[in-house]
């Protein structure tokens, strides 16, 4: 049943993504405002299907933390479901994406309509400065930048390093940072057809202390959202016990 469930949500999640992508180009006059509201309500479509096609939901544990106006969320990022989440809980995000990202057709253009924080990861030290400069740019609008600081997904249970671009933003704002724990790769894996049922958690940690220097900040985080995501994935296994058997 898996399979099929699965099978049904992969064509529900192409035909309405390849429909979003060669039609919302004619919303570009609006303002990006709106925009990002055209881009939340497909978020909210995908994750309709998921609950009603896979029997996918998803909760929020420290949502009360999430605070209004500019913050930065420094995320765990498991699977492809992390880079729509965002829109449902914030009221204005920017993510930090790759520059190749742009390349995409329409894909590219709608980024930029978005104003999303777009790094040169070629470019060395310039592009932490310039990824830090972007970020308090977007804060000062009073939106929320959304981070990976692992810089791609890594599946539940495997480590890699946390790199530097969170800190360069961290070090140069006057705005909270939350480190965020999920356990989104269980239930719907890189690059995986398989979507299996139960509920993805999120959780919103404490706001990291302010002033710590690069390495102490850096292993503090890691160390946040580390353990909070294992804790997840240990919780979700014992209420899910077909996680990680090859489906139900």
């Amino acid at each position: 049943m898996i399979y099929v469930r699965s099978l049904l949500f992969n064509i529900y999640f192409f035909a309405l993504t390849a429909f979003g992508l060669f039609t919302y180009w004619l919303l570009l006059p609006l303002p990006r405002a709106m925009f990002q509201d055209a881009v939340r309500l497909w978020q909210r479509l995908v994750f309709g299907g998921l609950r009603v096609l896979c029997g996918l939901d998803w909760e929020v544990r420290g949502r009360e933390r999430i605070p209004k106006g500019a913050a930065v969320f420094a995320s765990k990022h498991q699977s492809a479901w992390d880079t729509m989440a965002f829109y449902a809980l914030l009221a204005d995000p920017a993510y930090v994406l790759k520059k190749e990202l742009l390349g995409i057709p329409f894909w590219g253009w709608y980024a930029a309509k978005t104003r999303q924080i777009v790094v040169d990861r070629r470019a060395g030290l310039r592009a932490l400065k310039d990824v830090a400069a972007q970020a308090q740019n977007r804060l000062a609008e009073g939106r929320q930048v959304v981070i990976f600081p692992q810089g791609t997904r890594v599946p539940a249970g495997v480590h890699r390093p946390y790199q530097p671009g969170i800190y360069a933003i961290a070090s140069a704002i006057d705005a909270p940072v939350f480190p965020v724990a999920l356990d989104s790769g269980l239930f719907w894996g890189r690059r995986s057809f398989l979507k299996y049922p139960g509920t993805v958690t999120v959780e919103i940690l404490e706001p990291m202390p302010n002033g710590l220097a690069r390495k102490p900040f850096m292993a503090e985080l890691e160390k946040r959202i580390e353990q909070a995501s294992i804790g997840l994935a240990a919780e979700a296994r014992e209420r899910y016990p077909w996680l990680g058997t090859g489906g139900t």
